[in-house]
């Protein structure tokens, strides 16, 4: 299922939330409109934690994670860092990183195995990601824009690409990250797709302004709905049966 929503009259909620299999951040500050929303779909499932980055509020496009653990910019204050991991899952795993593009969200995407990263990105912030995230990580463009985490999101499901993304890029990028991939927009034709979608192995939540075709889509290639979070899901058995089907 897919969930309509604002961050103060903003489509972009991509941009002021991050959303993983174990746990959600959400920007301090946002309305209780939009907080609520994580809460009422997310709560009886993983922890929805009230944060800022650096004092920003943009934790969607500073911070990078998922199941095994979250990546945080320099500019994060030990304060909120220490806010961070009190409320993360005891086996999540907090790294703070030292790296010049420091918006991690939008140079590196990734699900629970795999991250596509900026081609540019450090080498030693490839291998703290490697070892906190415990992915594979690919140097990569989408439609030849660098901004990786910007222009895709994908979970252990799905993914939903840059919409002049090739059909040969899509079929490179299934196959690495074996997982099915769309080319798509959001927002009524917004190419940023990471900017105003969010999406987790069963949940899925998008801009206001995301058309109904739109979310059909989403939900397809993400799987949405056709299995709950509280199921216990063999993920080697998903794994193998992408990969049959990409094969």
């Amino acid at each position: 299922m897919a969930v309509r929503t604002q961050f103060e009259s903003n489509n972009d909620i991509g941009v002021f939330a991050r959303l993983t299999n174990a746990y959600c951040l959400v920007g301090t500050g946002a309305s209780e409109n939009f907080y609520s929303t994580f809460q009422s779909e997310l709560s009886e499932h993983i922890p929805v934690i009230h944060s800022s980055i650096g004092d920003c509020r943009i934790v969607g496009r500073l911070t990078v994670g998922n199941r095994h653990g979250l990546l945080v910019p320099s500019s994060t204050t030990d304060k909120e860092l220490q806010h961070i991991r009190n409320s993360l899952p005891d086996n999540i795993r907090i790294k703070r990183c030292e790296e010049r593009l420091s918006a991690l969200g939008n140079v590196i995407a990734c699900n629970d195995y795999v991250a596509l990263i900026h081609p540019d990105l450090d080498k030693e912030t490839e291998q703290i990601l490697t070892d906190t995230l415990n992915v594979e990580c690919f140097r990569q463009t989408i439609a030849d824009r660098v901004l990786v985490g910007s222009y895709s999101i994908f979970s252990n499901r799905g993914g939903l690409v840059h919409p002049k993304t090739s059909v040969q890029e899509q079929e490179e990028l299934s196959s690495l990250l074996q997982v099915p991939l769309v080319a798509g927009t959001i927002n009524r034709g917004s190419d940023v797709v990471a900017g105003g979608l969010l999406v987790n192995d069963w949940m899925g939540f998008c801009g206001l302004d995301t058309t109904a075709h739109e979310i059909s889509v989403i939900e397809s290639v993400f799987k949405l709905g056709q299995y709950s979070s509280t199921e216990t899901v063999n993920n080697k058995t998903i794994k193998d049966s992408l990969v049959d089907a990409l094969t």
